[in-house]
């Protein structure tokens, strides 16, 4: 199987067209058709079928297809690795992010980046979502990394990272009893919130309105302006609070938090990269581009 003919089908299953599968290629539409069916004779299966007017997937064209988009995106990583070998990069970046994100998530990923590229200098201011937006806007930094539902026109969001918002109680309060509420029972239990501004304060009254739950209808005792007071208010109180996943995965596993079940609420959020609409500058790029690749596995951390 050639790279070519794969590239033509990934382009075909993308627009389930042939026709405009050629136009995006610069080739004509009986050359795709031909490389489409070499393919399909090459495997011995039929990857389209015609339904109308209209061309489908077969279940071995799907498999292809989200086979072919891992192989893309790894030719993707192998351009930009080797593309950093032709220079050595130098600078300084403004980073800004978000409370989470700076705590929990990107000291590793620093740490990596400067051991691949010791002469750009890095600094990191720490604020919620709402601050951290305005900064990129006022060019206090190049680049944000951002949580929640909110989205300003004047910037370009690029998502980053998949997360997980949980309830969760200290193991020394009485709640910890409990291993599920219902949507009744929760709404009489005292809670501790981030404050306004906060991104993940936004996802969690977004997920809530959809239940009909608005702020005015929780037992709001306290709003409190980071996780790690959160979590320390929660060992000396019996309450119950929302945080990241990945802000409490230690203690869950060293016992000293447990996760609370809340009848069908389910909060997932994505992290993104938030920088000035146009034309990202090259710094601000390398860092995107290498961050996206220390998660998924691309670089070691």
């Amino acid at each position: 199987m050639s790279d070519t003919r794969l590239k033509i089908f990934h382009t075909v299953a993308r627009h389930l067209s042939f026709t405009k599968a050629s136009e995006e290629l610069c080739i004509t539409q009986p050359a795709v058709t031909k490389n489409i069916k070499e393919l399909e004779s090459e495997f011995d299966i039929r990857l389209f079928e015609r339904k109308g007017n209209k061309i489908e997937l077969t279940e071995a064209g799907q498999l292809l297809f989200n086979h072919s988009e891992d192989i893309f995106e790894i030719y993707k990583r192998i351009h930009f690795d080797l593309s950093l070998l032709k220079e050595r990069h130098s600078g300084e970046l403004q980073l800004g992010a978000s409370t989470t994100l700076s705590q929990y998530i990107l000291p590793p990923v620093l740490a990596n980046f400067y051991r691949h590229f010791p002469d750009i200098r890095i600094s990191l201011i720490n604020a919620n979502t709402e601050k951290i937006e305005k900064a990129v806007i006022q060019k206090k930094v190049a680049l944000g990394i951002v949580e929640g539902k909110s989205k300003n026109v004047a910037l370009k969001y690029t998502p980053f990272l998949k997360d997980e918002i949980v309830a969760v109680v200290h193991t020394s309060q009485k709640l910890a009893n409990k291993d599920n509420l219902s949507m009744a029972e929760f709404l009489k239990t005292p809670l501790v919130l981030r404050e306004a501004g906060s991104g993940s304060l936004d996802i969690i009254l977004h997920e809530l309105g959809k239940h009909s739950v608005h702020l005015k209808d929780l037992n709001v005792i306290m709003h409190l302006g980071s996780t790690e007071s959160i979590k320390s208010f929660l060992a000396n109180s019996n309450c119950i609070a929302f945080v990241s996943i990945t802000a409490v995965s230690k203690e869950i596993v060293n016992g000293e938090f447990k996760v609370i079940d809340i009848e069908n609420l389910d909060i997932k959020r994505i992290f993104y990269f938030a920088h000035l609409q146009g034309k990202t500058e090259r710094i601000p790029e390398i860092f995107m581009r290498f961050t996206q690749n220390s998660i998924t596995g691309s670089y070691s951390l």
